[in-house]
C-alpha cells in the first residue's frame, strides 16, 4: 500500500489565509482543496500551487463536505488541514514517520493550539493551554467516516488510533487566529444555528435552567481548570463566550420547539 500521502483542505472564501496555509504544506505529495463556491480569488490561490480542485454545495461549515473530499484524495493516506491551520517541519516529519510504519493504526490524533498571526499562544474555546487538544487528522481514507453534523469527530471503521506524542513546540497543529470580536460573533450566532439542526434531527429534550447553570460551570471549568486564568480578562472572555455558546444554542432550540407548537395548535 502507498505511502505517499493527501493534504485535504476545505475552503470557502479563504483569499486572505489560504497561502500561508498552502506554504506550509506544498512538499506533500498531493494538495486536494474541496471548495463551497468561493466568490473570492481562493481557487486562484489553489491552482497557483497546483491543488487538486473538487467542488461540493455550499453549506455554511465543512462537515457535510468531508467525506466527498477524503474521498477525492489520490492516495491511500489523508491529511485534514483547514485552511486557518499551520503545519511546521517537526509535525510533518512525525507524519511521515507513522505512515511509513503504521504498524496496527489506520488513524493518528494531533495536539492543535490557539496562535495568532505572531505565532503567540492564545486562548480559545477549542484549546486547552493545561490538556492537549487531541484530534483525529491523518488516516487511512477508506478506514474513515465522518458524521455530517457541525463539530463532528471522524470515525475509524478498523484499526487502532495513535495519538502523536506532544512533545513542545512544533509537533502541533497552529490554528491561526485572527478576527474582531464583532466577527466572532457573526460565527458564534452561525455555528448555534446548525446545533439547533443537529438538536431537532436527535430530538432533544431540553431542561433551560440546567443548561444554565452547565454554561456557568463550563466558564468556571475553563477558566480555573484549563488555563484560561494564564491571559487574564482575554482568557475570562473567552471562557464566557465558550459557556455561552452552549447556553444560546440550546435557547434557540426551544425557541424553535415554541414556534413548531405553535404551528400545530
Amino acid at each position: 500500500m502507498s505511502t505517499k500521502i493527501s493534504v485535504v483542505i476545505h475552503t470557502f472564501n479563504c483569499e486572505n489565509i489560504l497561502r500561508d496555509c498552502l506554504e506550509r504544506v506544498k512538499d506533500f505529495d498531493e494538495i486536494v482543496i474541496c471548495d463551497m463556491y468561493s466568490d473570492d480569488k481562493t481557487l486562484e490561490i489553489a491552482k497557483e500551487y497546483g491543488c487538486k480542485i473538487v467542488m461540493f454545495e455550499r453549506s455554511g461549515y465543512a462537515e457535510p463536505a468531508r467525506n466527498f473530499a477524503i474521498q477525492s484524495a489520490s492516495n491511500d493516506w489523508v491529511f485534514v488541514v483547514d485552511s486557518d491551520e499551520w503545519v511546521k517541519e517537526p509535525l510533518k516529519k512525525q507524519i511521515r514517520d507513522f505512515v511509513e510504519n503504521p504498524g496496527e493504526y489506520t488513524g493518528a490524533r494531533i495536539v492543535r493550539r490557539a496562535r495568532d498571526i505572531n505565532d503567540k499562544t492564545v486562548y480559545s474555546d477549542d484549546t486547552k493551554l493545561d490538556i492537549p487538544e487531541y484530534l483525529i487528522r491523518v488516516f487511512r481514507k477508506d478506514d474513515v467516516d465522518w458524521p455530517p453534523e457541525v463539530h463532528s469527530s471522524p470515525i475509524i471503521k478498523s484499526g487502532k488510533i495513535y495519538d502523536f506524542p506532544y512533545t513542545g513546540e512544533g509537533v502541533v497543529l497552529d490554528h491561526v487566529m485572527d478576527f474582531s470580536w464583532h466577527d466572532y460573533i457573526d460565527k458564534l450566532n452561525k455555528y448555534t444555528d446548525f446545533e439547533v439542526e443537529k438538536l431537532v434531527r436527535k430530538g432533544k429534550k431540553v431542561n433551560i435552567y440546567y443548561t444554565y447553570f452547565q454554561s456557568i460551570w463550563r466558564t468556571l471549568e475553563m477558566f480555573f481548570f484549563e488555563g484560561g486564568y494564564k491571559q487574564g480578562i482575554e482568557g475570562f472572555i473567552w471562557c464566557a463566550v465558550a459557556g455561552f455558546y452552549k447556553f444560546l444554542s440550546r435557547a434557540k432550540y426551544l425557541e424553535y420547539l415554541k414556534k413548531q407548537k405553535q404551528k400545530m395548535n
